[in-house]
């Protein structure tokens, strides 16, 4: 095989292997979603990249594990009493998060390494793995860093940390989308208008500060209050704690569930008008097909979001409301990039398509 052939523009192999990891990643942001709901995020009281891989093997190994865990404040503010048996239930989601992050890790790194080697990467894409590949490794940095906030004068990790953490991940998961996109179908010559790839990137950017606002409800238990809707408790602004300054936007619950209900809404609005406009403009390339996509993720995700408040956070609606979250994250992505590769039909003499948004 020559070195231009194997440098093709576009690769399956590459674009298989990115998607893959890409849902490993969307497991991940679920997996730390439940080890989030079930209290579960400072039974492991280290940071072993290699030997913590391992779990405990024995009954000395759990009476280490559990006797570090009895050190922290959690521990000794909520659950003082708890016995071995329930230590090892939270004991085991944490592992498993940590663990699957273990696995990402080897799965972008090991693949990318071999398709390096048969030089099955298009050489313009190789820059971004590299990025990705720091950017996981950042992750773990960062996931460490949230740990430590809550195991000592806290009975949580602190909220930012926690958004950070999720942040993080997320992007990852959108650069991997991306990245996967430009190998399966090559580099992109054309140019949508500007107004439009401006209007999908603000979508994208909305939905992302969105998943992020989710990230302070988890980190706040914000969810198990105000759990009527349209609603809060008979208002419609909760009342807010200013007495914390600032922080309040961080730390509030009622603030914070507000700010995520408003956000919701917007997103739900703005996937609503640039669905109607693609549609009345009939852009080319499956624009309007991927905005529907969206639109419909978008509406299943806030009656979801509904459920899952008004049920006090019933674990199931809402693992799968994190899930969909990173699912209409991903479709928002798709949309952008699908926006930038298209070309508006101009059919009205006015040329109303011409001029975007």
């Amino acid at each position: 095989m020559s070195l231009s052939a194997a440098y093709q523009d576009r690769s399956r192999l590459t674009a298989i292997w990115l998607f893959s990891v890409a849902v490993l990643v969307l497991a991940m942001v679920v997996v730390g979603g439940v080890t989030r709901l079930t209290d579960s995020g400072l039974s492991i009281t280290e940071w072993a990249p290699i030997s913590g891989a391992l779990p405990p093997l024995n009954e000395a190994d759990w009476a280490r594990a559990f006797d570090a865990y009895r050190r922290t404040t959690e521990y000794q503010q909520v659950n003082a009493g708890m016995t071995l048996q329930e230590f090892e239930s939270i004991y085991w989601w944490e592992w498993v998060h940590r663990l699957l992050g273990r696995l990402i890790g080897v799965a972008f790194a090991v693949p990318f390494a071999i398709l390096l080697i048969m030089r099955a990467i298009p050489r313009r894409l190789i820059w971004r793995c590299v990025v990705l590949l720091a950017m996981g490794g950042l992750q773990g940095l960062v996931g460490w860093w949230m740990v430590v906030s809550g195991l000592a004068g806290r009975v949580d990790v602190a909220p930012e940390r926690l958004t950070t953490h999720l942040g993080l991940a997320l992007l990852i998961f959108v650069g991997l989308v991306w990245t996967a996109l430009e190998a399966e179908y090559g580099e992109d010559y054309s140019r949508s208008p500007a107004g439009w790839t401006r209007g999908a990137l603000a979508l994208l950017a909305l939905v992302f500060f969105q998943c992020l606002l989710g990230g302070l409800v988890a980190g706040n238990d914000a969810g198990r209050v105000y759990t009527d809707w349209p609603l809060m408790e008979g208002s419609f602004f909760p009342p807010v704690d200013w007495g914390l300054g600032a922080m309040a936007f961080l730390h509030d619950q009622g603030l914070v569930q507000f700010m995520h209900r408003l956000g919701g809404y917007a997103v739900f609005l703005c996937a609503a008008v640039f669905l109607y406009r693609a549609l009345r403009l009939r852009l080319s390339e499956g624009v309007p097909a991927a905005a529907i996509a969206l639109m419909a993720a978008v509406f299943v995700q806030m009656l979801l979001g509904i459920a899952t408040l008004m049920t006090a956070l019933n674990p199931w609606l809402a693992g799968f409301h994190q899930a969909g979250g990173v699912i209409v994250l991903g479709l928002a992505t798709y949309l952008l990039w699908r926006v930038r590769r298209s070309q508006p039909r101009l059919f009205m003499s006015s040329g109303i398509a011409s001029r975007g948004l």
